[in-house]
């Protein structure tokens, strides 16, 4: 399997695994039968960053990777804080949104770039 399939097969189970996530979360579904898909969320965006730093090993020193850290860490949050469960889904969602939308010059940006003064 290419690169490019693999990331379109991780990104599809991904953005699936968050709809039944917020969707159930939403709608008060019993926590027990939402694990699943969380943990599901969790791996495939994990998997997804692999895919990106292993072809691009900068990625995750530029704006688009660093809102997939934060991402990834609003995941990571809902199990210890799940009274705020659906605001840090959303949250993670608003993140992933801008990231994945905001203009090059910032989804490129690396602050590694930056001189010290």
């Amino acid at each position: 399997m290419n690169l490019r399939a693999l990331n379109i097969g991780l990104r599809t189970g991904h953005i699936a695994a968050v709809s039944v996530l917020v969707g159930g979360l939403v709608f008060d579904v019993e926590p027990d039968r939402l694990y699943l898909s969380l943990g599901f969320t969790i791996a495939t965006g994990l998997a997804l960053v692999v895919v990106e730093a292993c072809t691009r090993p900068g990625w995750l020193l530029e704006g688009r990777g660093l809102m997939t850290i934060v991402k990834l860490g609003l995941l990571f949050a809902v199990p210890w804080a799940w009274d705020a469960r659906v605001p840090l889904l959303l949250t993670a969602i608003t993140v992933a949104s801008v990231g994945s939308h905001m203009p090059a010059r910032f989804r490129y940006f690396s602050p590694s770039t930056l001189k010290g003064h």
